[in-house]
């Protein structure tokens, strides 16, 4: 989406819905953050709708954080399932 073709109401309407972000998969969420910041850079923006897409991308930011997060704990816990002997606890030989 082109966010130059976003009316600035409605890219503050759609960044005043604080509910369904823990629904949103990383890839949404992710493209979505990356909408955000485009309009947030072409600007033209009042303030108070700056400000309210600013709290959504912050908003989607963490909730890749969780994604990844996530996804990195089940990495970790992967390997450490795939290594002989392992006892699945924290890497503490060296």
């Amino acid at each position: 989406m082109d966010p130059t073709s976003v009316p600035a109401a409605d890219t503050a309407r759609s960044a005043g819905r604080e509910s369904g972000i823990e629904q949103l998969g990383y890839e949404q969420a992710r493209d979505e953050l990356v909408e955000v910041v485009r309009a947030l850079e072409v600007g033209g923006l009042s303030l108070d709708d700056a400000l309210a897409l600013w709290e959504r991308g912050e908003q989607l930011a963490r909730r890749c954080e969780q994604q990844l997060a996530g996804a990195r704990d089940r990495v970790e816990a992967a390997l450490r399932a795939d290594q002989p002997g392992a006892d699945n606890a924290p890497d503490s030989a060296n």
